[in-house]
């Protein structure tokens, strides 16, 4: 498939977003930004936080990963369903209750202001590391298959995606992002599910036949017993419902979208009816996974390796999907591949917009400025995030080494465990603590946790942390909390 067809898609696609983004943005105002006037549909919501949710890590990520740890992610996505009952009927009804626009007011609410500024703190760090992440492996896709034949530089690359994500989300926030999604989610999931026939009709397979296909293939281990090992199920079952629970619940981004709900029960819908199609689309891009290797090793495809002669894992999918399938899978991997790169950045650069102009500019509470002074001050924050954003993709670029679902879920146990010990403490406790000591209880907790993390064989027989690493974290600032308590 030639560069210049595919830029082409690129372009057409982005019209359409922007086509989107003039439609929704028009009266848009701060409240349309932040909260989307808590009018959104909560279909439309639940539908497009697929996309949000999956993202590029998704897209890319795990079918390749199943060439290593076969269909071992299916036990963090188990995981998945019990943290989001918990997001549903635990968190959503605090945060409607209290009816707020930025979660972290709630730490300011139940323990002061110190509190307060710790949790959205952690927020920025793990939101603009996790959709850096996020957005350079579908980047970097991009530029090996097709802004490397054309020499153009990855920087440049990575700058023309940013101001494209930029200006669709500059004015309208929220309320376009719900739209966006949608059109994303749906474009992402065509080009799994026409992949999948893809390689189905080469090989001449039914449904049945695919199924026997995988259950009889190298790659259909599902549960792992093995205690020393990362892929232990207790592990990956626990760490997916306190990832789920961090990295949804209390994250910003992915509940600015859920309060912008009508009511309390259209928000907990969404999450349940959420819940239950990420299973079945994760369970879709495992068997892809499969199918991918399957069809390689069939057709004796050589995978792109590294200097070591190692499986480059992230490439297995798009190598593939350009270069041996038809035409127009070709073209819908691209647009599902650019569909999974818009929400990795959109719905994050407008809730760290948001956190940042609501918790630490307080611009909603504030009597001394106009409405339209308060607008230019958040799309100069606007603009400064996604400055940042670019900076950190540049620094991945030097050091990436490993699959990246497996760095995203790494960062995440080090960063959103002292929100969960934070949100833990405040939700099953009546104990009030000295709010000023918060700040070093939670940079000492993911700093023991580190520790653990690299000495982990020698101080405990073997054992090796996987996803279970955001639990001990978020213990050790639950513990941390309780020594600072008040008599």
């Amino acid at each position: 498939m030639s560069s210049t067809v595919i830029l082409i898609c690129v372009l057409a696609y982005s019209l359409l977003l922007f086509a989107i983004t003039w439609w929704t943005s028009r009266g848009a105002n701060n409240e349309s930004y932040y909260v989307g006037n808590r009018s959104s549909k909560w279909y439309l919501v639940a539908y497009g936080m697929i996309g949000a949710s999956l993202s590029g890590v998704t897209f890319i990520s795990v079918p390749g990963a199943v060439g290593t740890s076969q269909f071992g992610y299916l036990q963090v996505v188990l995981g998945y369903l019990i943290g989001y009952g918990v997001i549903a009927y635990v968190l959503l009804p605090v945060y409607y209750r209290l009816n707020l626009t930025s979660i972290y007011s709630y730490l300011q609410q139940r323990f002061g202001e110190s509190s307060y500024k710790t949790g959205a703190f952690f927020f920025i760090i793990s939101r603009v590391v996790g959709a850096a992440f996020r957005m350079y492996i579908v980047v970097n896709v991009l530029q090996l298959f097709v802004f490397d034949a054309m020499g153009v530089p990855f920087f440049v690359t990575v700058t023309v995606f940013i101001i494209l994500i930029l200006l669709y989300t500059y004015q309208g926030g929220v309320k376009t992002i719900v739209y966006t999604d949608t059109l994303q989610t749906t474009f992402m999931l065509l080009s799994v599910i026409l992949s999948i026939v893809f390689i189905m009709q080469e090989m001449h397979l039914g449904f049945a036949d695919v199924y026997h296909k995988v259950a009889e293939s190298q790659y259909s281990q599902t549960f792992f017993g093995d205690w020393h090992l990362k892929s232990f199920f207790p592990k990956q079952f626990f760490g997916g419902m306190f990832i789920a629970i961090a990295m949804t619940g209390l994250d910003q981004e992915m509940m600015q979208k859920n309060i912008s709900c009508k009511t309390l029960g259209d928000a907990q819908k969404n999450v349940i009816t959420f819940s239950a199609i990420l299973l079945v689309v994760n369970i879709m891009f495992l068997v892809l996974g499969a199918l991918l290797y399957i069809y390689a090793n069939a057709n004796s495809i050589p995978l792109m390796a590294d200097e070591n002669g190692k499986v480059v894992s992230d490439s297995v999918f798009p190598n593939i999907a350009l270069h041996y399938f038809g035409p127009v899978s070709a073209i819908f991997f691209i647009i599902g591949l650019i569909s999974a790169a818009y929400p990795s950045a959109d719905g994050a650069l407008t809730a760290l917009t948001s956190v940042f102009c609501l918790d630490f500019l307080g611009l909603k509470n504030n009597t001394t400025k106009t409405e339209a002074e308060k607008i230019k001050i958040r799309q100069r924050v606007h603009v400064g995030f996604a400055a940042l954003l670019f900076i950190v993709i540049m620094v991945f670029k030097l050091v990436n080494n490993d699959a990246v679902v497996n760095n995203l879920f790494t960062w995440a146990g080090y960063t959103y465990g002292p929100l969960l010990g934070l949100y833990a403490f405040g939700l099953f406790t009546k104990k009030q603590i000295h709010d000023r000591w918060v700040p070093l209880i939670c940079i000492l907790s993911p700093l023991l946790c580190i520790f653990i993390n690299e000495y982990s064989k020698e101080l405990f027989n073997g054992y090796k942390f996987g996803f279970e690493m955001i639990i001990l974290n978020g213990l050790f600032t639950f513990i941390g909390l309780w020594l600072i308590r008040r008599k």
